[in-house]
């Protein structure tokens, strides 16, 4: 998936428009333009549908199913960012806590066995 920067830029250079010209009609300045386009931009979305529009394009968006449903990247960039030290203590507390959960895991297990037979 492209980012929202590089797609506006796509989208304005597709148009032959200049930053000052797509800034002119959004009634802004250049440099945002400039911000809007770069890499790590994050606009709110109705501002990037209107910086769309006015290079003449206009935005579709579809809804499909995620090959991915239970991946949450927030985390894992979250977990990568801390130190082994502090992963090892993160991994013992849960671990700790998985622990204290297992007899009743155990008991629902047994029950549910139990009714089923």
């Amino acid at each position: 998936m492209i980012a929202p920067g590089p797609f506006l830029k796509c989208a304005r250079t597709a148009s032959g428009l200049t930053q000052a010209e797509l800034a002119h009609r959004l009634e802004t300045t250049q440099s945002t333009i400039a911000r809007l386009e770069s890499s790590g931009a994050n606009p709110r979305f109705d501002t990037f549908q209107r910086a769309i529009a006015a290079t003449g394009h206009a935005i579709e968006i579809e809804l499909e199913p995620s090959t991915y449903p239970s991946l949450d990247e927030t985390m894992i960039i979250s977990n990568l960012r801390k130190t082994p030290a502090e992963r090892l203590r993160y991994f013992a507390s849960a671990y700790r806590e998985l622990r204290k959960l297992a007899p009743t895991v155990r008991q629902r297990s047994g029950s549910q066995a139990q009714a089923s037979g």
